[in-house]
């Protein structure tokens, strides 16, 4: 990891902060897959348009380890429908795409044995809160609707998501708590959960570990309109008023990460509901680790961790 932070330093280039939005987004999708282990092949992957509560069309991929069924009732194994992820890529609500987190999808639909749908929500400043949070609900929404026809099991649903887009699994997990769309699992990975990035970590790793201060700042200051925004819960889960009966969690967490705590916060939160929550922080790493698999061998495992709690939970293979 340190080998990462010095050649990052090395490279010199200008932190996201810096940047217009339009020139971190394409900063982040040219170093998306420096990192990354080497392609995953799946005999499935398709392009699909999800509709939005406002009329708008988002892109999203699917990923499959098996061809799609040829017939509705087959039996046990190839040819089953599968059950399904659905993914929201990180990037500070501002940048990230499903392209940058391509591998990882791929990964976890390998390894995990699961169909992994990942959604290109919409991103701010041009689409500021709550837009990403509403896309992301009314594509879980259509996918429990309307998988079936893509040959996946329903019945058998996990949302999941690292860094803001685990903010958005979180709020997920208590909406469709909230509708009765029963989720099997809630994989978060580093999300954020907190209204003001004041917990001790922030403070502690607030520099020179790949997510700064200054940058988290901008993230929200793009997404963000007001305090009013801040303190809603699908922003901060840690606010939700209750969280009983949400989707048992899969926490994956980066030791030194402005974001540890309000992790560890929120596994908490879960567990002091009566939800089952697998809590597992990643010695040594930063932020961004799990994408870094091709370097740190901890990206690796918990990519591994994550598929396993994944499979176990949707009864894949």
């Amino acid at each position: 990891m340190r080998d990462v932070l010095r050649r990052m330093a090395r490279a010199n280039r200008p932190h996201m902060h810096q940047l217009t939005p339009q020139q971190a987004r394409a900063a982040y999708e040219g170093g998306a897959g420096v990192l990354e282990i080497a392609k995953i092949a799946l005999p499935r992957v398709e392009e699909l348009q999800i509709p939005a509560r406002d009329g708008a069309l988002l892109a999203a991929r699917l990923y499959a380890p098996q061809a799609q069924a040829q017939a509705q009732g087959v039996g046990e194994g190839e040819g089953r429908p599968l059950p399904v992820l659905m993914y929201l890529h990180g990037g500070g609500f501002t940048v990230g795409s499903i392209d940058t987190h391509d591998q990882l999808c791929r990964s976890l639909a390998h390894q995990a044995g699961c169909a992994v749908v990942s959604l290109n929500y919409r991103l701010a400043p041009e689409w500021q809160f709550p837009t990403a949070s509403n896309d992301a609900w009314d594509a879980l929404q259509w996918l429990a609707a309307g998988g079936t026809a893509l040959g996946l099991d329903t019945s058998r649903m996990a949302v999941g998501g690292d860094s803001a887009g685990g903010t958005l699994a979180a709020s997920c997990a208590i909406l469709a708590r909230d509708a009765g769309l029963p989720l099997a699992l809630q994989l978060l990975i580093y999300p954020g959960t907190t209204a003001h990035q004041d917990t001790d970590s922030h403070e502690t790793f607030a520099h020179g570990l790949l997510l700064e201060k200054e940058g988290i700042a901008w993230f929200f200051s793009n997404y963000v309109r007001d305090d009013a925004d801040r303190a809603d819960w699908r922003f901060a889960p840690l606010l939700a008023p209750d969280v009983d009966g949400v989707a048992p969690a899969f926490i994956c967490l980066a030791e030194l990460d402005p974001l540890v705590d309000e992790g560890v916060a929120y596994a908490d939160k879960l567990r002091m509901a009566g939800v089952a929550v697998d809590l597992e922080i990643y010695r040594g790493v930063t932020h961004e680790f799990i994408k870094m698999g091709r370097a740190i061998p901890e990206a690796r495992q918990a990519q591994a961790d994550a598929a396993k709690a994944l499979e176990a939970a949707l009864g894949a293979h």
